[in-house]
């Protein structure tokens, strides 16, 4: 089942929007969104990977999103489909009709009672509500929305128009850009893993950095993001981080940079640009991975990269036994 619009547009109107090529019925009303299997009169879906495409040919959406090549084939007529729009990455054009279909409801700024700020922060027309404590020396953006329970740290610098929904932890120091969004239960600028064995047990290091993130940076919900020991942690402009990730002290991840759920990353690593990280990969600290990598998901990277490409350290699944023999098969051939 698909869900209902908030802002209704016709198939011309969000053709116009799109800047996309329109075949069929410019008037046709966008009601609802949905998945090809699941769409009904009045959705929109799209056609973005090949292997759906029985899928899009047998949909019952009113409004197609299709790429360009594919005109002819999906040609509204007389049958449920009585729209294309032609768009030269569909999945992108998809992204960019849900912001138009469903927009967010704009807020005034303002500040809970219940809030505690203290009277040396600077809110420059951010709305506050309940329960959020805000330290010393904290600024906070025009447009930027600090939701329930959270808390800012003393010195913590966050940008315009940024979202940090209810439960977020902003340490100390910790500098956000602008448009930067962060989940609820994230811990942006905690202690980074710094101990030292001694005689007597594990001595703490203090960590006494901060983490530094860019602009349009987005962050999941339960992601910690640790301090630098000395240095700052630092996270690149537009990076894109999943739920339940960890980011040890001092790591750099570069600009636009995509990491999937459950990754942990070792501290003082770098990750360049561009790169992608698979769900629950694992990544041994101090190494360096350069720009436009792909790691599998569930892979170990116990060493440095220095070539772009793609890196995959998973066995694939099989029966038990199989992969006892398999595996005493390749301990041998080891040896």
């Amino acid at each position: 089942m698909g869900r209902r619009v908030v802002q209704p547009f016709t198939a011309g109107q969000l053709a116009e929007a799109l800047g996309c090529e329109l075949h069929g019925d410019a008037d046709v009303a966008i009601t609802g969104v949905a998945p090809l299997e699941s769409a009904t009169t009045g959705d929109l879906s799209f056609l973005a990977d090949p292997k759906h495409r029985r899928a899009a040919l047998n949909t019952a959406a009113s409004v197609l999103l299709v790429p360009r090549g594919d005109a002819e084939a999906f040609r509204a007529g007389g049958g449920a489909l009585r729209a294309t729009l032609l768009h030269q990455a569909p999945h992108v054009g998809f992204a960019e009709a849900l912001e138009r279909l469903f927009p967010q409801a704009p807020f005034a700024a303002s500040v809970s009672p219940s809030s505690v700020v203290d009277p040396t922060a600077t809110l420059s027309g951010a709305r506050i509500d309940a329960f959020v404590q805000i330290g010393a020396q904290a600024s906070i953006g025009a447009g930027s929305w600090i939701g329930s329970h959270c808390s800012v740290a003393r010195g913590a610098r966050i940008g315009v128009d940024c979202i940090i929904h209810p439960g977020v932890h902003i340490g100390p120091d910790v500098r956000l850009g602008d448009r930067c969004v962060v989940q609820s239960g994230a811990v942006i600028g905690g202690d980074g893993f710094g101990f030292q064995p001694t005689r007597e047990g594990w001595r703490k290091v203090p960590q006494v950095g901060t983490v530094v993130i860019g602009d349009d940076v987005e962050i999941g919900a339960n992601t910690t993001v640790d301090r630098g020991a000395i240095d700052d942690t630092v996270i690149g402009r537009g990076a894109k981080i999943d739920n339940l990730v960890q980011i040890a002290h001092n790591c750099r991840i570069g600009e636009d940079t995509a990491i999937a759920g459950c990754v942990g990353i070792a501290g003082s690593t770098v990750i360049g640009a561009r790169c992608m990280l698979g769900g629950a990969a694992m990544v041994n600290g101090h190494l360096r991975i350069c720009d436009d990598v792909i790691i599998s998901g569930g892979t170990l990277v116990a060493a440095s990269i220095d070539q772009p490409g793609r890196y995959t350290a998973v066995f694939p699944i099989t029966e038990h036994r199989q992969w006892l023999k398999i595996a005493a098969s390749l301990r041998r051939g080891s040896r």
